[in-house]
């Protein structure tokens, strides 16, 4: 009986140690599946698609150097937007005035999100999926939100962020990196979610109410998104592309369109984009500002004829 007792116990342990064989490898299977998801699709081939060439770009000193002075930026302009705000107290009365849903909303969302979801699928297709991280897909998933959330304070916040975060869209429009997207409709698709991204708030600041901008004066908001930014690109984007080696919105090395290639394009990019985004959020706002009332004009003028036939 004691013989039979430890054979079943030496048998019911070579079980445990299998099944925590398997499972082990089961769960090391997992994570190598889900970083062959992530970018086990990028290839360093591209230039300025990564590798160990492109995140060797710069010399491991310069690079921190240059994080550590424009992350002590970024945060120092993130505490005082914050204060100035907080301060002003403009979005809280903005945000009491609202309008009702409408149809042309719904629309606009449905096509933003089969748009954005196309540009997803394309990325589990491609196993590029880190890249739906780059700032621009970040702006896409709030405009989503602004579109689908109900108005509130928390809308009027990150439509005035959102607002400053749309020159990443402009340089794209302008400077395209397209020598990675080769399946059908990607570059398609590449150009209608930039062009989506200018649709939307402008659709947003017609309809009014919670998506008020701040005064044209008043450059807090857009000082907050290039801290944002900058504490964003230097330390999340950064460390994940260092860490995979893929070139994660150009923080490791330049793209191929950039005009300022070299040693110091970002330290070129930080200076002409704090510039963007302190004036192409206001030029946007402006626009719209101007162009509503000749809109309203314009649609009066054709109702006139109406109203005289009647």
């Amino acid at each position: 009986v004691g013989s039979s007792a430890v054979a079943q116990r030496a048998r019911g342990s070579r079980w445990r140690a299998r099944a925590l064989h398997a499972s082990c490898s089961m769960s090391r299977y997992d994570v190598r599946s889900l970083l062959d998801w992530l970018y086990g699709g990028v290839d360093p081939g591209f230039a300025g698609n990564g590798g160990p060439e492109c995140a060797a770009f710069l010399s491991p000193r310069q690079r921190l150097l240059e994080s550590l002075v424009l992350l002590a930026l970024g945060l120092l302009e993130i505490a005082v937007a914050l204060r100035q705000i907080a301060g002003g107290g403009q979005w809280e009365r903005a945000a009491g005035r609202q309008r009702h849903e409408s149809l042309g909303k719904n629309l606009l969302l449905a096509a933003v999100c089969l748009t954005f979801g196309v540009e997803v699928g394309f990325k589990f297709a491609t196993r590029t999926v880190i890249y739906l991280l780059n700032p621009c897909h970040l702006a896409t998933m709030m405009q989503i939100f602004l579109l689908a959330c109900p108005p509130c304070k928390v809308a009027t916040v990150v439509f005035r962020i959102q607002m400053h975060m749309l020159n990443g869209a402009l340089l794209a429009l302008l400077f395209p990196v397209l020598n990675t997207r080769l399946l059908p409709f990607e570059m398609e698709v590449y150009y209608i979610q930039h062009i989506m991204l200018y649709v939307v708030p402008v659709f947003l600041l017609w309809k009014g109410g919670v998506y008020t901008p701040e005064p044209l004066s008043n450059f807090w908001w857009a000082l907050l998104a290039v801290g944002l930014m900058f504490v964003y690109h230097f330390s999340i984007l950064q460390i994940l592309g260092l860490v995979t080696e893929v070139n994660l919105n150009n923080m490791l090395c330049p793209a191929i369109s950039d005009p300022f290639y070299g040693s110091w394009y970002r330290i070129w990019a930080s200076g002409h984009q704090t510039i963007m985004t302190l004036v192409h959020g206001k030029l946007i706002i402006l626009l719209c500002s101007l162009a509503t009332p000749v809109y309203q004009w314009t649609m009066d003028l054709i109702r006139l004829p109406a109203k005289k036939i009647d």
